[in-house]
């Protein structure tokens, strides 16, 4: 087995907190996964990213039922002509995902203030005037997602508006932190808007819980958090509802897996975030998994050595991946099969 591979890559916008993004590529029988947790993700949490990267890498994806994946392009939390240059340069997509409810620095143990709600209003107007532009009026779906980020008042307030600016949100992703507030955004809103589940199912101990309490109309599943493609397609059976497969930020090794995943879905009714390849300043593989005609095609990227090479990290970082990848291989080893 070839020792795992450490990259890093700044971002080309700051995404989730974040101006950059690394991880690990591990190599297997079947090939090679990838292992990138974000850094708030601690040890226990993580186990589930290794053993999705050990599935990629040792055995493999299930058969596709599709040879390509509709994808959304993601726009970060930019102004208004920015976002207008990403849906433009997006590679033909159709559906774009906007990222709301950003918070500035939490103070004295408070969290930090929303971005006005003018901000997320003009960012979802540029993407819908971007897709007019394209296509024609009316043409192309914009969702949003909050991350979580807004109180229940917040979004009961923000997402009319932002639904009018896109002439009909095709959903509003995580809008609130808990399964509660979900349901009751649900219940509460004055627009007939969609509500998707994310964090509440990738980092729930008890991810059902959204469908028992009627929390949601759609979920997004991410095949690293949830611990491997196959894992995924389970728990898309037991939740029943529709789903949109979302990436974690990966290098496209990483992506590849959740291309999988949505190749192996039986139904895909909506465009899946896995673009994200887009957001990266430098990939792993010298053809990176980006949208033609707004989809994906299904198939498996390799490290190359030129790409790798540009995308190594400081000493300090391989070190940290390094060390983290030995307690969570130490930490799987003890999770029973």
């Amino acid at each position: 087995m070839l020792a795992p591979l450490v990259w890093s890559t700044p971002l080309r916008s700051r995404f989730r907190g974040l101006d950059v993004r690394d991880g690990v590529l591990l190599r297997g029988d079947a090939g090679w996964g990838e292992l990138s947790p974000f850094w708030d993700y601690d040890d226990a949490e993580s186990v589930t990213w290794l053993r999705a990267a050990r599935e990629a890498a040792d055995v493999g994806f299930p058969d596709p039922v599709r040879e390509r994946v509709p994808v959304n392009v993601t726009v970060p939390a930019v102004g208004p002509q920015r976002a207008r240059e990403i849906v433009l340069r997006s590679g033909g997509c159709r559906t774009a995902k906007v990222k709301v409810a950003q918070r500035g620095p939490a103070r004295q143990g408070r969290p930090g203030e929303v971005e006005p709600l003018a901000a997320e209003a003009e960012r979802v107007a540029a993407v819908r005037a971007a897709f007019d532009e394209l296509y024609g009026p009316g043409t192309g779906a914009v969702r949003v997602d909050a991350n979580g980020a807004w109180t229940l008042t917040e979004a009961l307030a923000r997402i009319p508006v932002l639904d009018a600016e896109a002439r009909g949100l095709e959903y509003v992703e995580q809008p609130c932190a808990t399964v509660a507030e979900l349901a009751a955004v649900r219940r509460g809103l004055s627009v007939a808007v969609p509500v998707a589940a994310d964090e509440s199912i990738r980092r729930a101990a008890d991810p059902l819980r959204v469908v028992r309490e009627d929390a949601a109309d759609v979920v997004v599943l991410k095949v690293q958090p949830l611990g491997g493609v196959r894992a995924c397609l389970e728990l898309a059976e037991q939740v029943g509802l529709p789903v949109v497969v979302s990436s974690a930020l990966e290098s496209s090794v990483g992506l590849a897996a959740g291309v999988a995943l949505a190749a192996a879905l039986p139904d895909l009714p909506y465009a899946c975030g896995l673009a994200t390849a887009q957001l990266l300043e430098r990939d792993v593989v010298a053809d990176p998994l980006l949208p033609t005609d707004g989809a994906l095609d299904v198939r498996r990227r390799e490290p190359d050595a030129e790409a790798c090479a540009a995308a190594a990290p400081d000493e300090g970082t391989r070190d940290r991946w390094l060390a983290r990848h030995g307690r969570l291989t130490a930490l799987l080893a003890q999770v029973p099969a």
